[in-house]
């Protein structure tokens, strides 16, 4: 099922419902902004590019306001395989559906034609749009200036300007979070919710184990494995008597000598990727488990239909939608 959230928030008359686009290219750091407007983690989070391959949704419930459900979409690029044209439509799926478009760009980056491509793709929608310049924390204010007049002289397919907002941020610090947190408020249509307040996410649980071991993959690896595993949940099976929890999941590597860079010498990095992963688990599923890894070699995985479809079962984006 989706994840609970904590707290009981109810809805009421006059409360304000809508969808936001987190949109932007790889790494501009999507997601951590989402996982701090949540106050939980809902999409995993690295350092390296394409880390977030699915639409990820995570719902933000207030008694007060009313309710944002978040599309945390992959890295606008150029697609080189199936998984990454998946990947590509998802992104650009939530662009076209949502109420609220944020658009998230690494201010510690120069300009270049990869930026310019997602500022195309932005002006074509109509949808009220923020810009958010993120990673000031690394930025100059001499350096940040012209990056928010170039994006104020954007005009969008009407004319106006590209944008509604231009705000620098963090979502590191959280610096100025709060500030465009507002602003989607704000723009947001009245509605009921979209999903049962109390939930967090409509991901299963499944889902999230899975990325939370890519996740530490992903750490463990460092930039020996770029964009070539990904991770499949095989066995969920639980003990009635000890409430322990046993979960079997496969690795899955692209070439064959990836497969040694996952599992190390001797073992020793896939012992260290289960041990973080299995801390984690416990702790996110608030129970004790035993977790059993496998790495399986899967040539050209990423343009494999049937692996793609095993991945996308699990995904499982509208459970929990409210009646």
């Amino acid at each position: 099922m989706g994840e609970k959230k904590h707290g009981n928030q109810g809805a009421g008359g006059g409360l304000k419902a809508g969808t936001v686009a987190l949109i932007g290219r790889p790494n501009a750091g999507k997601s951590t902004l989402m996982n701090r407007w949540l106050r939980e983690k809902v999409s995993i989070v690295s350092d390296k590019p394409q880390t977030t391959r699915n639409r990820m949704v995570g719902i933000l419930s207030d008694e007060q306001r009313g309710q944002i459900v978040f599309h945390d979409t992959p890295g606008v690029h150029k697609p080189l395989h199936r998984l990454n044209r998946q990947m590509l439509r998802q992104a650009l799926d939530a662009l076209n559906e949502a109420d609220v478009v944020c658009v998230l760009v690494d201010a510690s980056q120069r300009f270049g034609g990869g930026d310019a491509h997602l500022l195309g793709l932005v002006e074509k929608t109509s949808r009220p749009r923020l810009l958010l310049l993120n990673k000031i924390d690394r930025v100059s204010k001499s350096r940040l200036l012209p990056e928010i007049e170039r994006y104020a002289a954007s005009r969008g397919a009407d004319g106006k300007p590209t944008f509604e907002e231009i705000v620098p941020i963090s979502a590191l610090t959280g610096d100025g979070a709060d500030l465009v947190l507002d602003m989607v408020w704000q723009r947001l249509p009245e509605g009921a919710p979209l999903h049962d307040p109390e939930l967090l996410t409509t991901h299963p649980e499944r889902f999230l184990v899975a990325e939370r071991i890519r996740e530490k993959v992903l750490e463990q690896t460092r930039d020996e494995l770029p964009y070539t595993t990904a991770v499949v949940l095989e066995k969920w099976v639980e003990d009635p008597d000890t409430q322990r929890l046993r979960l079997y999941a496969t690795i899955l590597v692209d070439k064959p000598g990836q497969k040694g860079i996952v599992i190390g010498r001797g073992g020793s990095r896939i012992k260290e990727i289960g041990t973080a992963a299995r801390l984690d688990l416990m702790e996110f599923l608030d129970r004790p488990l035993h977790l059993e890894l496998n790495v399986r070699h899967e040539p050209g995985w990423r343009e494999n239909r049937r692996v793609l479809g095993e991945l996308d079962r699990e995904v499982d984006y509208n459970l929990g939608e409210v009646d």
